[in-house]
Parts: structure tokens; C-alpha cells; sequence
């Protein structure tokens, strides 16, 4: 199986030659696969009138918008077989992507997102700060994305402390013995970035604290839509959290739960998201062609992971630009980009006609 064969590599040490002869095979046998067992995505792919069984680019194999996800119910497997079904966060009232899961797509995803953020981290396991509540699933069988991500992350820590109480106020008992017992070495913390402006940027008292966060670790994404109404980008993001507390390592990731598993970390040489051997980005223009590098468009995203719904090949609504390829300073082979932000009106075309 080809996922097992590359957690053998290190996910950002294969250059453009050799992951193109990768991705140009699996993205085709991902399509076939899903054409024969997904009803919902052969039609697309019939009225699209593109013939998947053909030796094609791979920028011209089909790509799904994201907004689908909240329309239909995309399966590759059988019912008896989904033994996870995540949904999108969202305010009541709207539609939800709904993604299911089969075992092998489920641990295909922990694998590979641990081999991601192992080579950012390394394998050592660390205390961890939860800068969320407890999350109390009823249903273990049914993940928001909020939920999915916790849970995802927290397998990289050990000793794991929330910050928030069932109020969703700070819990100071809990953080400062947390503090107490772990801060003084290397401790992880993860949230999503709206989380950790709101909790640790706006509202930690720090005379409250009785140590301080130097050195922490931080993982987080997400929740940028809410920092673009407060004219707050990454680089001011940065700069408040060193200041209040005093925190310097951090890692903001950016990932769809249509793609959970295949996220992309920004290192913190270059400040780039970068694709690793699991994922692949295009950028697109409002009618669709490829765009070259430090150009904004539509960013497309490709994973080699799902494989119980067909998420391998998304057209997102968010703007990006592709900086470049094998050469960043940071040392990472493939693809480094930028996110821009949510399109204003994101265009969705070729999902029609396919109940």
C-alpha cells in the first residue's frame, strides 16, 4: 500500500521529480477507485465528460468543490463498514460538511498526521496545555472538527491539562500546577487560533500565574476568519503572544476536515506552509487555470489519504499563493505557500445535477 510505503520517507525530503511520478499515478487510481464505488462521484465525473481512465495531467484530473461536502453524503465504502463520521464546526443553522470514515482511512490519518508533526517536533512526547474544554463527546462514533482536532493533536502529548472549565473560564488551579509541574522544561500546547488570541492574548490575567509559558510549544489553526475581523494577522498574532506571555515557539498549521490527517505546518525558519509527501497544492484563477508561483487564487488541495470518501481532490474557498518549490531556506523539499484569507464570493461550479 502506497501511504505505508511513504511513512517510510521523511515527509518533506522528496523533491518535485520524484513526488510528480507519485502523485500522477496515485491521484488517478484515487479517482478510479471512488468512480467505482462512490454513485455520487461517477456522475460528476460523467458529466464533467472526463475520461478517468485515460493517462492525464495531474492539474486536468477532476477536482470536487469543498462546499459538496455539505450538500451530499460522499461514500466510498459501505455503510456497515464507516466507523467514524466527522462534521465541520459551525453556528446552528448551517450546513455541515460530513465526512466518513472507514478504519483504514481513520488510521491512515493518525498515522500520517503524526509523521507530520514529528518531523516538526520530533518523537518525543510532551506535557501538553489544551487551550479548549474537556471535550465530552456522548457519541465517540461523531466529531465536529473542533473535537476531531483535539483529539487528533493530543496523541503528541502526555499529561494533558484543559485550560477552560465547564464555564469556558480559565481554570488557574489547573494551569498553574500544570505550570508548576512542567514548566520549567519543553511543554506543547495546542488550540485554535481564535482560542488562544481570546484565552491568552485578551483574557489571561497574568498575575494570576504563578510561573510563565516561556517554554512552550505552540500548535495552532484555524479560526482565522474571526482574526481577520479584528485586524489580526500572523506576524501581530506572533508578536502580542511573545509579549503578554512570553511564548516564542509556534507553529500554525492549515487543513480542511475534508482532508483531516494531511495538514500543513509552517516552519518557524521560513514562516511558509509547506506540502509534505502526503499532500500537493494548486492555485487556480476564477476560471479555473493553474496559476505560477506568487500568484493569488483559489487553492486546490490533493491527499493521498482519503479513501473512504472522495476528498483526494478539493477545490477550498480560501485564497493562497504558491512561493515556491525544493529550494525554501528552511530546508523543506516540496511546495511553500501562503493563505490569504476566505474568497469573498467563492465560485462553485461542476456539482450540479448529481443527486
Amino acid at each position: 500500500m502506497i501511504i505505508d510505503s511513504l511513512q517510510k520517507l521523511n515527509p518533506f525530503d522528496v523533491n518535485k521529480r520524484k513526488k510528480s511520478k507519485i502523485y500522477t499515478n496515485q491521484i488517478q487510481l484515487l479517482s478510479l477507485h471512488h468512480y467505482k464505488y462512490c454513485k455520487k462521484y461517477k456522475k460528476i465525473i460523467n458529466n464533467l465528460k472526463f475520461k478517468i481512465k485515460n493517462k492525464n495531467k495531474l492539474e486536468d484530473f477532476p477536482m470536487l468543490p469543498v462546499r459538496i461536502f455539505k450538500k451530499f453524503d460522499l461514500k466510498s465504502v459501505s455503510e456497515t463498514k464507516i466507523v467514524k463520521k466527522l462534521v465541520s464546526s459551525g453556528t446552528s443553522g448551517q450546513e455541515l460538511s460530513k465526512i466518513y470514515l472507514d478504519k483504514k482511512n481513520a488510521n491512515n490519518q493518525a498515522k500520517v498526521l503524526g509523521k507530520i508533526v514529528s518531523a516538526i517536533l520530533g518523537n518525543k512526547r510532551l506535557p501538553m496545555l489544551i487551550i479548549d474544554q474537556n471535550p465530552k463527546i456522548i457519541d465517540r462514533s461523531i466529531f465536529n472538527a473542533k473535537a476531531a482536532a483535539i483529539y487528533g493533536f493530543s496523541i503528541f502529548g502526555i499529561k494533558h491539562c484543559y485550560l477552560l472549565n465547564k464555564e469556558n473560564k480559565i481554570d488557574y488551579l489547573a494551569l498553574n500546577n500544570f505550570l508548576k509541574k512542567y514548566g520549567k522544561d519543553k511543554f506543547l500546547i495546542f488550540g485554535f487560533t481564535s482560542l488562544v488570541y481570546e484565552y491568552l492574548i485578551k483574557k489571561l490575567l497574568i498575575n494570576s500565574l504563578k510561573s510563565n509559558f516561556k517554554n512552550g510549544i505552540l500548535i495552532h489553526g484555524g479560526g482565522w476568519k474571526k482574526m481577520e475581523k479584528l485586524k489580526m494577522n500572523n506576524s501581530i498574532f506572533k508578536k502580542e503572544l511573545f509579549q503578554k506571555i512570553k511564548l516564542n515557539e509556534i507553529y500554525n498549521y492549515y487543513g480542511l476536515i475534508e482532508q483531516i490527517g494531511s495538514v500543513f505546518i509552517e516552519s518557524k525558519k521560513c514562516g511558509y506552509f509547506h506540502t509534505s509527501i502526503f499532500s500537493d497544492i494548486f492555485i487556480r484563477d476564477k476560471k479555473f487555470n493553474v496559476l505560477k508561483h506568487r500568484k493569488r487564487g483559489l487553492i486546490q488541495l490533493l491527499s493521498l489519504l482519503p479513501t473512504s470518501y472522495p476528498g483526494h481532490n478539493i477545490l477550498t474557498e480560501d485564497i493562497g499563493e504558491i512561493i515556491g518549490e525544493d529550494n525554501c531556506k528552511c530546508g523543506f523539499k516540496g511546495k511553500y505557500f501562503l493563505v490569504h484569507g476566505r474568497a469573498k464570493e467563492a465560485e462553485i461550479r461542476g456539482c450540479s445535477d448529481i443527486r
